[in-house]
């Protein structure tokens, strides 16, 4: 088991890529194969129907690019260049440190990716969904990939919440009634009309409660995302910020009858300076052009 686990989430695998692919396949098949065919008989607007595929094709371009991209991979050859782009803060990311399994210098807001054994420049998180490393130059490219996911996710469980309403209306199933086990007629509640809808279109309500979980899983996710690029901070520093103020940092520690010190970012410059640089990331065409 911990052999599995190890090859899972600390080795480069495309476990996670194929199994992204496979339950987004799973959705989209029943949203073609029942949603959509029910909700034109219904006469729904095809422009709202189509929507979820044109977020599908977007969403896959961006996957194919935050799988494939170079994430900011720190070599001899852009060491120097990188090394410019961010001031150290000699707290979180103090100067003149070597990363020596790479054999280089390490960048403010750089670090050592484990499981794809490089440095990465402006690091945020290594994910296994997409096998990559997230850094400065493909952090956009995550960041509209994980925005249409989430958008796709929320338009089909809109799109199936309101063909069931309105099967519920047209149907009149709303004005029925039913007999208990004690055989006193009962009028229907919602709890047992998602019984009835369950039995009688299996598939469309276990999709549909299955995007409706991932809607609010991913937009939880995406709004710590959006928080972190509008504050200009990533997951890793967002993790060790907290501890920034630590016992590998003597010269700025705080001695013991001193006021709690909260770390500062430094590389924060406003809402859309901080956004401007993960969609122009600094210094990216440059070091590029020197690899």
């Amino acid at each position: 088991m911990r052999k599995v686990l190890h090859y899972l989430f600390h080795t480069r695998n495309h476990t996670f890529i194929m199994l992204h692919l496979l339950l987004q396949g799973l959705v989209y098949a029943e949203y073609t194969w029942e949603v959509f065919g029910y909700c034109q008989e219904l006469g729904f607007s095809l422009h709202y129907l189509l929507l979820p595929y044109l977020l599908l094709v977007i969403n896959l371009v961006f996957f194919t690019l935050s799988c494939v991209s170079n994430p900011g991979t720190i070599t001899k050859a852009n060491e120097f260049s990188l090394l410019q782009v961010y001031e150290f803060d000699e707290v979180m990311f103090p100067k003149n440190m070597k990363c020596f399994t790479c054999n280089v210098r390490k960048p403010a807001r750089s670090k050592h990716c484990r499981v794809c054994n490089r440095c990465v420049h402006r690091f945020d998180h290594h994910c296994v969904w997409v096998n990559n490393c997230i850094g400065a130059w493909n952090a956009r490219y995550f960041l509209i990939y994980l925005l249409t996911l989430t958008a796709s996710a929320a338009t089909m469980a809109v799109v199936s919440t309101v063909f069931l309403v309105q099967l519920v209306v047209v149907s009149d199933l709303y004005l029925e009634t039913y007999v208990d086990d004690l055989g006193h007629l009962q009028v229907i509640d919602i709890v047992f009309l998602i019984q009835y809808l369950f039995l009688t279109l299996p598939r469309i309500v276990f999709m549909l409660g299955f995007v409706v979980m991932l809607s609010f899983l991913l937009g939880g996710y995406l709004c710590f995302t959006l928080y972190l690029a509008a504050t200009n901070q990533t997951t890793n520093e967002w993790y060790r910020g907290d501890r920034a103020w630590c016992h590998h940092c003597p010269h700025v520690a705080r001695p013991p009858s001193a006021e709690p010190q909260v770390y500062r970012n430094i590389h924060s410059h406003g809402l859309w300076s901080n956004l401007g640089e993960i969609f122009l990331p600094a210094a990216a065409h440059c070091a590029e052009k020197m690899n």
